[in-house]
């Protein structure tokens, strides 16, 4: 006989892993127990020598598909260091919390199809049950409250089982062996219904909602729900980490006074629809987003729109958009449902003609996600924005996203990550005498934090938390810091350094100096477009594409970041380590008369440009200055002259902003960077209306200034405006000249990569940043970068944007710190 102690870590709780291995054991002959613990799931067994192995190889082997399992540490018991009773059969004990919190916990896993098959079976007693769940699938981090994960522990703690749930839920041999939200009817959470009276939900927040607690009334809510959308109506829908706003999608009016309540004039919405059949009317759809849309995770996938004639508005199979969704952009964001409530949603809105429903988040723009029904009454319904709220009982314990995703080149890039993905740690590059926990305060926009983890076999983790929003108001530094304590509290991790990016107004970074002071903590400051570049190389570095003391040639594209220069930058080439960097290139400045106001308005941007450049007198210009009326140019070239509140930029963004102004294609910005997501939609439309050949050359577009060696290049944008300001006045279509901007661009960035890998030695590029969000810019500049013989990295599981930047910022910190500390 052999008598072991097993310690299995990873994510292990929440994925049926203790009726995994009580089955195992039973198939095995072991003998012994199982408990989940705060570091991961405690197994004792006594068996022969071979059942034993053949025991443990199957923890990993054959573990449950939501499990990752990590490691499987195997210690034999002393003599004596076990109990005759536990040779007697195998059983599960009861969860401990003994132990430090090392363990994961699965993210929120979409309803798996045995449990789908159940909710439309009239025969099941879970029929059309809104929170039907196993241990395959349902809710999980944004329920759990504190480890161990046991219901205890979450949300659910406040639905005692039904004598027919409670068996279910003791039976290892059942699917709903200890899933710890498992429910049904008669004891377990409900949907609610509030609608606004008469289109006025003003001094009506405290009324008692319909409560769906038989199948009979939860299915009027859903009815009564479903009317209301098709009537054009905008529902608030609560889902797993937050609300959703909701209406038809193919209903112009509808989608029209969303966007006017919400406040999001033009930005893209994204849609839910019931299959991969109805996803595959709207979009192309390769192998790749097809295992995205209907696999566990489900996150909203960017996808191809079709064109008319493919499917869009003139076959009988076509699923037709109100054209307010997402304008003429070429890519639409598609999701299926993920939550059993989704599910008879979409059925009964099938049933009423429509097949795909708007689902946005559920809130004013720039504002946190609500996720309390009662706050989200106030908030979504009493304010105006829905005429009614379809929540429920069941409390959100974590505020999540919808999680966004795109597939280029074959291979997946986040571009947001929450729901589905966070706060699954990433691996972060081993370093000798690194800091043991580093908090990584994130950016100004599209904020995240960071938490590193150095794990008991050496190895260091990071826990990026889900996207938090832009953190400029207090609602949303509430929830960064609501994010950031949850971290800390749920995985036990204590701070022993932290990081923040180099520019001195950002809240984030405000709150880590002052943090910094008050505990004497060592604080690292990074500068921001380092930053991007550090998290392609951590990612990398991690998997073994690079060593640890490895230099890249970054190119960090993007619209804004503080520079160590005192100007804004955006347009950059870093020769990096993993540590540090110098700036080997940049786009040449220009100023940006009112700051902000010159990003919003991208004619006073592109104006400034074209002074500076003194093209304004080209006749190419004539538009654009025709658009400003003459106080406005007068003002505007009087702030240039003398500086006044005019910073001076490098910023690729606002490059692509400006040329979008200059031809006509989008004035100014309703939304983050919308003047050039038009300019590559505009692109994109080239390709896709002619036959369009790339131009054989586009030398001279950059010229180079001084030698490098005399400085940093610097990249002068004057060839290439003149060339757009010719096209213009040649009668050029805006959308070709748009293709030839971004061809020009890639081209030319390339040729100035290349010059200086060679003199640097360097045979990798890692690319990064927002502007990087421009699929088509991207593709070309990969392409050009690999013809050349160079080694391209981009970011796999952090977004290009600024979604990457706290776990560049944990990477540098702890490089820097793991340096001093050698010294």
């Amino acid at each position: 006989m052999r008598h072991v102690h097993i310690h299995v870590t990873g994510i292990v709780q929440g994925v049926g892993m203790r009726p995994f291995v009580y089955r195992e054991a039973m198939a095995h002959g072991i003998c012994g127990w199982v408990l989940n613990a705060g570091d991961g799931v405690h197994i004792e067994a006594h068996a022969c020598a071979e059942a034993v192995d053949g025991f443990v190889a199957a923890l990993s082997e054959h573990a449950p598909a939501a499990a990752r399992v990590e490691r499987v540490d195997i210690a034999d018991l002393e003599p004596g260091g076990w109990s005759t009773a536990d040779e007697q059969g195998f059983h599960i004990v009861a969860s401990q919390d003994q132990t430090a919190h090392t363990t994961l916990v699965s993210p929120d896993i979409a309803t798996c199809d045995d449990c789908l098959r159940e909710l439309f079976d009239p025969a099941d007693r879970r029929y059309h049950y809104p929170f039907i769940n196993c241990t395959n699938c349902g809710p999980r981090f944004t329920i759990i409250r504190s480890l161990p994960y046991d219901r205890a522990a979450t949300s659910m703690d406040r639905f005692p089982m039904c004598p027919e749930c409670a068996a279910e839920y003791a039976n290892p041999l059942d699917r709903r062996f200890h899933a710890q939200p498992d429910a049904c009817f008669d004891c377990g959470p409900h949907i609610t219904w509030r609608e606004a009276v008469n289109g006025d939900a003003c001094g009506n927040s405290s009324a008692t909602p319909a409560v769906g607690t038989t199948r009979e009334a939860s299915d009027a809510i859903i009815e009564r729900c479903v009317e209301l959308l098709a009537s054009g109506g905008v529902v608030a829908i609560k889902g797993l980490g937050g609300f959703h706003l909701a209406c038809d999608a193919a209903n112009e009016q509808a989608v029209a006074e969303l966007r006017h309540r919400k406040r999001r004039s033009n930005k893209p919405l994204a849609v839910m629809v019931r299959s991969l059949a109805d996803a595959g009317r709207l979009c192309h759809i390769d192998d790749a987003e097809r295992e995205l849309l209907a696999g566990s995770i489900r996150p909203i996938v960017l996808l191809r729109r079709r064109t008319v004639g493919e499917g869009n508005s003139d076959s009988p199979d076509a699923l037709v958009l109100a054209p307010p969704v997402a304008h003429d952009l070429p890519e639409l964001g598609v999701m299926l449902p993920y939550t059993p409530l989704q599910h008879l949603l979409l059925a009964a809105a099938a049933s009423h003609g429509m097949h795909a429903l708007v689902m946005t988040s559920g809130n004013l723009s720039e504002e946190p996600i609500e996720t309390d029904d009662d706050l989200a009454w106030e908030r979504l319904v009493a304010a105006g924005i829905a005429d009614a709220l379809l929540g429920n009982d069941r409390a959100i314990l974590s505020r999540y996203d919808d999680s966004v995703v795109r597939v280029v080149d074959g291979a997946v890039m986040p571009v947001r990550r929450a729901r589905g993905y966070a706060p699954q740690p990433l691996p972060l590059p081993a370093l000798d005498r690194a800091p043991s926990c580093v908090l990584a305060c994130g950016p100004q926009q599209k904020a995240t934090i960071a938490l590193t983890r150095e794990g008991t076999n050496g190895e260091a983790t990071c826990f990026v938390s889900q996207h938090i929003g832009d953190v400029e108001n207090g609602g949303t530094f509430d929830a960064w810091n609501a994010a950031r304590t949850r971290l800390e509290d749920l995985f036990d991790l204590a701070p022993a350094a932290l990081a923040c990016d180099v520019h001195p107004s950002y809240l984030s970074g405000q709150w880590a100096r002052e943090q910094a002071r008050k505990c004497n903590l060592p604080l690292v400051e990074v500068q921001h477009h380092h930053t991007h570049i550090a998290s392609v190389m951590a990612e990398a570095i991690a998997a073994g594409q690079l060593t640890t003391d490895a230099r890249v040639l970054g190119i960090a594209f993007d619209g804004t970041g503080a520079g160590t220069d005192g100007t804004i930058w955006g347009g950059e080439f870093l020769v990096a380590s993993l540590g540090g960097f110098e700036r080997a290139a940049h786009l040449r400045t220009w100023a940006l008369p009112g700051g902000a106001a010159s990003v919003r308005d991208a004619r006073r941007n592109a104006f400034a440009l074209l002074s500076e450049l003194g093209l304004l007198e080209h006749p190419g210009a004539a538009r654009l200055l025709d658009g400003l009326d003459e106080q406005t140019r007068s003002v505007t070239a009087t702030m240039i002259e003398r500086g006044i509140n005019s910073p001076r930029t490098s910023s690729m963004g606002r490059l692509f902003d400006a040329a979008a102004a200059i031809l006509g294609i989008c004035d100014k910005a309703t939304y983050e960077g919308e003047p050039a997501i038009e300019l590559e939609a505009a692109a994109w439309r080239a390709l896709d209306n002619e036959i369009a050949h790339f131009p054989d050359d586009n030398a001279g577009y950059f010229a180079s200034g001084p030698s490098w060696l005399d400085g940093p290049y610097v990249l002068d944008q004057k060839a290439l405006f003149e060339a757009l300001l010719g096209g213009i006045e040649a009668g050029a279509p805006a959308n070709r000249l748009a293709l030839d901007f971004h061809v020009a661009v890639a081209r030319s960035s390339a040729r100035i990569a290349s010059d200086i890998c060679v003199h640097e030695g360097i045979d990798t590029v890692a690319l990064s940043g927002g502007v990087f969000m421009n699929r088509l810019l991207l593709q070309l500049l990969a392409r050009e970068l690999k013809s050349a013989g160079l080694t391209v990295l981009v970011p796999h599981t952090v977004p290009v944007n600024d979604g990457c930047i706290a776990y560049g910022q944990a990477a540098v910190a702890s490089a820097r710190l793991a340096q001093i500390a050698s010294q």
